[in-house]
């Protein structure tokens, strides 16, 4: 197991991730580049998101009785909190396209293969961990203001949220809540994947380089949070289909976020451009 590496990369010294600053024209350009992405092979991206659609349909499916319904817009809400680690296949994609290889469906798979697949897999498994968080935060503050009776039908349920004085401060409140786990997940992990699958950092520098690129662009992440949101609402009409498209737009895309902010390696041949 001597190959075997988690916070730390596989060299001998910590690599220090060199960030620069951009602007909110460069995102636009990496948006831009993502839709090209997508648009060169649509059919097996598409293939790679359908667990997306199905997913919402399980959920709606799933949340239809009044048992669960408290928690329909927490779960759709955490698909931005977890997209970054879903996408991982599509970075593959993207870095395969940009690098002149093949760009067949089936390597985005190949990320089982990359050396810091356990760095990729702790900062996924911290995503989870905020995710079932957040999930228990949203769950906890619905029964705070409502108790713990679950609503007695759909009708009731909508009735609660929006007549009352107690579902708008669900509303508001809950946004609020919602927007500092968003913050969380957008400033430490907004290139972490992207960089562990194009160099073996290790899931502290990883999350480190992260953090350091937000703050180093505080405006234009915020602006590019704000698109990923926007998106991804989008995103959920109707039942979650349209993440088919959106996802793999927003997937390829920050591939080439993480190739305007991050320094290339010395070695590192592909242009940044």
């Amino acid at each position: 197991m001597a190959g075997f590496h988690v916070l730390a990369g596989a060299g001998e010294t910590a690599e220090h991730i060199e960030v620069r600053r951009i602007g909110v024209s460069d995102l636009i350009d990496a948006l831009r580049r993502g839709i090209d992405d997508f648009m060169v092979r649509p059919s097996h991206i598409v293939f790679l998101c359908l667990i997306y659609p199905i997913a919402g349909i399980v959920l709606a499916a799933w949340t239809s009785g009044a048992n669960a319904l408290p928690l329909l817009f927490p779960l759709a809400s955490g698909f931005a909190l977890i997209g970054p680690f879903a996408a991982l296949g599509l970075y593959e994609i993207s870095r395969r396209r940009e690098a002149g290889l093949d760009t067949s469906w089936s390597h985005a798979f190949e990320v089982r293969n990359s050396p810091a697949l356990p760095a990729i897999a702790a900062v996924g498994g911290f995503l989870l961990v905020l995710f079932l968080v957040w999930l228990l935060t949203a769950q906890a503050f619905y029964q705070q203001l409502f108790g713990p009776e679950p609503p007695q039908s759909l009708s009731g349920f909508i009735n609660q949220i929006f007549a009352t004085g107690r579902g708008w401060s669900l509303i508001v409140i809950g946004h609020a809540i919602g927007f500092v786990f968003a913050a969380v997940a957008l400033t430490t992990t907004v290139i972490a994947f992207p960089l562990l699958l194009d160099r073996d950092v290790g899931a502290y520098e990883a999350i480190h380089a992260s953090v350091r690129s937000v703050l180093v662009n505080p405006l234009p992440m915020a602006v590019w949070g704000l698109i990923v949101a926007a998106l991804m609402i989008l995103g959920t009409l109707p039942l979650f289909a349209g993440l088919a498209i959106v996802l793999p737009v927003l997937g390829h895309a920050t591939w080439h976020v993480y190739r305007k902010v991050v320094v290339p390696a010395p070695h590192d041949s592909v242009p940044v451009g």
